[in-house]
């Protein structure tokens, strides 16, 4: 029996060195991690296979391809590219501060949840190249060639000229004279919504991940991105303040802002009739920046008390739905405000 217990014991002390040891900062500063696939995915011709343990990442010039597949592609701090079915794109230049792709074949969305002026991301397509300059959701199409802005500014320059594409607008490659006009963003497919599912659960997962560095390192040097073994995926974490996406309407909460506004003890003063009152200071809403290097940090799973986690149930299991199944629609098929 001692020896049985000497023996569970030490798997315990060897299983906490571990995860100790995981929940160290891994300094990344490239861009181009693939966080996400599900389906037939392939890295330069080589096929990918799922995993929570092993990210791999695309170098200058590598090709990732999709056919009955999709995939998930970490940027700077706060932008992600998510490619549907039998698509294509080619990382051209994959810096931090300046990150340049090239969509080949099929459609593919960027999330933007933080623009900064220490970074640059260029989508090129066909003859366009489109800076993003604003937070938002953006969607490029090779067939027929065109860039929607669900939300956000698109700065496209065709050869010499500069189109500006503001929310709800597209514009059109193809033909002889590129043309901008609206569209509908309720008008959506199977890659909007499963860009959403992920967006959803990307920012769930933000909260405990964020504690997590509140905890154990107090704050972030530069915004990041975090891997949350609890729920499988990378979140995004600003450095500080509150980054909310206008059109998905979620939210990514700083190490400093998830403490005080969903962990710490509510502090009580005296009103102007001397009775208690007690209240969560929080933190106001702030621009953040990125400069480029991306951390991967553990989180705690201290969850349940979160009343983000609470108010969100649904979305914890978004992470684990948004890789099954093509095409539906059921977790955020709508379009945000």
């Amino acid at each position: 029996m001692r020896a049985m217990r000497f023996a569970i014991l030490t798997i315990a002390m060897l299983a906490l060195v571990l995860v100790t040891a995981s929940a160290q900062p891994i300094i990344s500063a490239k861009s181009g991690v693939i966080a996400d696939l599900e389906g037939k995915v392939f890295l330069d011709n080589q096929a990918l296979e799922s995993s929570v343990t092993h990210f791999p990442d695309m170098k200058e010039n590598s090709v990732l391809r999709t056919e009955d597949g999709r995939a998930e592609v970490l940027l700077p701090p706060g932008y992600v590219l998510r490619i549907g079915e039998n698509a294509s794109f080619k990382m051209l230049t994959n810096r931090l501060i300046d990150t340049r792709v090239e969509m080949l074949t099929g459609s593919g969305i960027v999330e933007v949840d933080e623009n900064s002026k220490d970074t640059n991301v260029v989508v090129a397509l066909k003859a366009g190249a489109a800076t993003l300059t604003k937070t938002g959701v953006y969607r490029f199409d090779s067939e027929p060639a065109r860039i929607k802005v669900f939300n956000g500014t698109a700065s496209v320059l065709l050869g010499e000229k500069t189109i500006l594409v503001p929310t709800g607008h597209m514009l059109s490659l193809t033909g002889d004279a590129p043309m901008v006009e609206k569209f509908d963003t309720g008008d959506t497919d199977a890659l909007d919504h499963w860009a959403r599912r992920r967006a959803e659960a990307m920012a769930v997962a933000n909260v405990s991940a964020a504690k997590y560095v509140n905890d154990n390192y107090g704050k972030l040097n530069h915004s990041s991105w975090g891997f949350n073994p609890y729920f499988g995926l990378y979140t995004y974490i600003p450095m500080y303040g509150t980054m909310c996406n206008p059109y998905y309407d979620y939210c990514y909460y700083s190490p400093g802002v998830v403490y005080n506004r969903f962990y710490a003890p509510a502090a009580t003063y005296n009103n102007n009739l001397g009775q208690g009152r007690s209240f969560n200071p929080g933190y106001s809403t702030m621009g953040g920046t990125s400069t480029g290097v991306s951390n991967t940090v553990a989180a705690a799973p201290s969850m349940s008390s979160s009343p983000a986690m609470s108010s969100a149930s649904t979305a914890s299991s978004a992470a684990a739905s948004s890789s099954a199944g093509h095409g539906s629609a059921a977790s955020g098929g709508g379009h945000g405000k």
